[in-house]
């Protein structure tokens, strides 16, 4: 790509400025929002650099609820460490973004906060922009082939991960070993796994962020292009046009529809009807003869790779994948199926988007005045074209195939564990942080060598059972949405268009208790359209089996793997989320009305109240 003025201005994250009169309304102190009381040990297994410390008062802080709506439990907020680790390392050392570094994370009551950490002398603001231009630019102009490069390294990632042997200790040394004289005892086996296993992990998020800020920036670049030459124009439209995206993180729910055709022309449909379990079906498709056992033979075509994506957003261990799980998968294909032999057209409006975004970048090009302006949006709508399906598409490598591999891992150490004493359950050794199965893994490799009891079963099971009380007791508590001084300003764009987080949505937080009565509830214009129906409130993965044909989802954060869902809803509703985020991409990748980002919208709809959505403006309308 030819090097011009306008790449100067790729992707910029500026700094969140923060100023507050003593009159104003403040969100709480760090230092004053206590550990519900009972839980205080829970929460001191978190490690030292995750509390919060009292010079952090000085600071804004928001909860991360978009990646962790749920207290995570603490072997689980290893997603957020590998993931901040990464983050702040691209940003900060790697691609060098002039503006803004890394991201500030504390854990208080199992909750997760973040804080920008920016750039704002104007002599480092300039070094770094020297340093970004020598290395992001690079990779703007050498896009697909670094892209194609990327993608074999986490499939050979993946395959790593994949040939990490079974956690075990046998009674005694296989007489193999022995006579090859290999030397060293399967004990020690165990703790090389387990470090493999959290070093791929942390080298997966490395992977995740190599593109992904890249990605947005260039986007970034051309929104903040349009917003000055178009003063009027909606965040929704600049979105429409990179919309008509191809992403693997859609291809599961494409594997679907591609199963439910089968399903009909192999004339099984009959035997998926909803309320049956998946593994009811398994069993009466194995005595349907060669048809059914072709439409089985086509079934595990697709579930490998495709089935690999989990049911929530890759960041809890109990979010399984739809290979662990079938259910989710299994309960679309009878919608799927009616639909197909019903004639409705089951593929994504691609074309449509496709058609749209040209239409819509052909008009706003023809408002430009000079061939320069015309030539840098040329430029920059092309680039975001070219990268922006990794925004997406990186999700399913990443945070669902690797992430899934990665926790089923931990289980057959959590199995090995349980089975010498070290708790109940496999899935307790998510109650220990990272370092602590570590050391339960070296008190079992010393028990094993010298034949005496392991000495943590008391203690491990009696901080699971401490700890398991605690998420269930922090799961009840609400928990503030900001923490720290009022921003005055907020001019990071991300921060805006992926968590919805703008000046005026920390207004309504402040003034959330002193609002009129009102029937209205605004948030961002995420997908046009205007739809009424009945709300169905889903605050977890597990309330989406209630959601029935026609009703609008109303939720705190959509993924896109809740895709199959979407051919039940007429709409959706948001709690979290820009107009960049995965929901909203999501939504207009599927024509779907959506409104994201409205704060209280789980709270002031009720479950079953008629509502009308307008995606177009952003507004949800109580109708009861």
């Amino acid at each position: 790509m030819e090097q011009t003025s306008a790449r100067s201005e790729i992707p910029v994250a500026a700094s969140v400025a923060s100023t507050q009169t003593a009159e104003e309304k403040k969100f709480p102190l760090p230092s004053s929002l206590g550990v519900v009381p009972g839980t205080e040990g829970a929460q001191q297994a978190y490690p030292y650099y995750m509390q919060f410390t009292p010079d952090d008062d000085e600071r804004f802080w928001f909860y991360n609820s978009m990646h962790f709506p749920e207290p995570m439990s603490v072997f689980d907020m290893v997603t957020a460490e590998a993931a901040y680790c990464a983050l702040g390392a691209a940003n900060t050392r790697v691609h060098c973004l002039p503006t803004t570094k890394g991201i500030d994370y504390r854990i208080i009551n199992g909750r997760v906060y973040i804080g920008g950490v920016a750039v704002t002398d104007p002599a480092e603001v300039a070094e770094r922009t020297r340093e970004f231009q020598a290395r992001a630019f690079y990779y703007y102009e050498h896009w697909e082939r670094l892209y194609e490069q990327w993608k074999r390294k986490m499939r050979e990632l993946i395959g790593q991960a994949q040939a990490l042997p079974k956690p075990h200790l046998p009674d005694y040394e296989p007489l193999e070993n022995v006579h090859m004289g290999r030397g060293i005892a399967s004990n020690q086996t165990l703790l090389v796994t387990y470090q493999k296993t959290l070093e791929g992990y942390f080298q997966m998020w490395h992977h995740h962020f190599e593109f992904l800020l890249l990605g947005y920036g260039a986007y970034l670049t051309f929104f903040d292009f349009c917003k000055k030459a178009f003063p009027e124009i909606a965040d929704q439209t600049i979105a429409q046009m990179v919309a008509g995206i191809e992403a693997e993180i859609f291809r599961p729910d494409e594997e679907l529809k591609r199963l439910a055709q089968c399903a009909v022309d192999l004339k099984v449909d009959d035997v998926f009807r909803d309320g049956i379990k998946a593994e009811d079906v398994l069993a009466t498709l194995a005595t349907r003869g060669a048809e059914g056992k072709a439409w089985l033979d086509e079934l595990e075509t697709s579930r490998d790779p495709w089935f690999n994506v989990n049911v929530g957003d890759g960041f809890y261990h109990y979010h399984r994948a739809w290979n662990d799980d079938l259910t989710i998968p299994f309960s679309a294909l009878p919608g799927y199926i009616a639909k197909v032999k019903a004639g409705v057209n089951l593929e994504r409006p691609t074309e449509q988007l496709m058609e749209e975004r040209k239409q819509l970048i052909e008009d706003y090009r023809e408002l430009l005045d000079t061939d320069e302006e015309r030539a840098a949006y040329d430029q920059m709508i092309h680039l975001a074209h070219r990268v922006f399906p990794y925004v997406e598409g990186h999700k399913f490598y990443c945070e669902h195939w690797y992430t899934n591999l990665f926790f089923n891992k931990i289980r057959e150490f959590g199995e090995l564990l349980a089975q010498n004493g070290f708790f109940a359950d496999a899935e307790d050794v998510f109650n220990l942080s990272h370092y602590e199965v570590e050391a339960a893994i070296i008190d079992l490799m010393h028990s094993w060598s010298s034949g005496s009891p392991p000495r943590g079963t008391q203690r491990f099971s009696a901080l699971v059972k401490e700890r398991k009380a605690a998420l269930a007791e922090w799961a009840k508590h609400e928990t503030a949405p900001a923490l720290g001084p009022v921003p005055d300003v907020i001019d990071d764009p991300s921060i805006v268009m992926l968590w919805g987080i703008t000046r005026e949505s920390l207004n309504a937080w402040l003034n959330s208790g002193d609002e009129v009565d009102s029937n209205e509830i605004r948030g961002f214009a995420a997908s046009r359209g205007v739809v009424e129906g009945p709300a169905r409130v889903v605050k977890s993965v597990d309330e989406i089996a209630r959601l029935q044909q026609g009703d609008i989802l109303v939720c705190q954060v959509t993924n896109p793997t809740w895709a199959p869902i979407f051919q039940k809803i007429s709409a959706a509703v948001s709690d979290i989320g820009g107009s960049m985020s995965h929901a909203a991409i999501v939504a207009r990748e599927y024509g779907l009305p959506a409104v994201v980002g409205t704060g209280t919208a789980t709270h002031k709809i009720k479950d079953g109240q008629r509502i009308r959505v307008d995606g177009g403006r952003g507004i949800v309308t109580l109708l009861d």
